[in-house]
């Protein structure tokens, strides 16, 4: 069984930032990808940003320039770091981890961006 669980979200006024974290537990020896989705209301979940297991990163063009994945291998987290926030920004977000044949995703966490 495994199980992730994402931490960080809250609200925050244009321009903030915030940190999010996902932490992966359960029985497994490795990860594959890590990486996080959105989903706004009334919208479709979109992808935010990916990490491999060698550390290569990708993002979607939302986030260029203002967002940063990470990830801590030993801990089995992986962070997304958000700048800049802007209202459009306002989601769920939801981490998603690829490991062995399957792929698993926490339950989300809100990010509110407003002033």
């Amino acid at each position: 069984q495994v199980q992730l669980v994402e931490s960080g979200g809250g609200w925050v006024q244009p321009g903030g930032s915030l940190r999010l974290s996902c932490v992966a537990s359960g029985s497994f020896s490795s990860i594959n990808a890590m990486g996080w989705y959105r989903q706004a209301p009334g919208k479709e979940r979109e992808r935010v940003a990916g990490s491999s297991s060698g550390g290569s990163t990708s993002y979607a063009d939302s986030g260029k320039d203002r967002f940063t994945i990470s990830r801590d291998n030993a801990r089995n987290t992986v962070y997304l770091h958000m700048n800049i926030l802007k209202h459009e920004d306002t989601a769920v977000y939801y981490c998603y981890a690829d490991i062995g044949l399957s792929g698993y995703w926490g339950q989300g966490t809100q990010a509110t961006v407003s002033s």
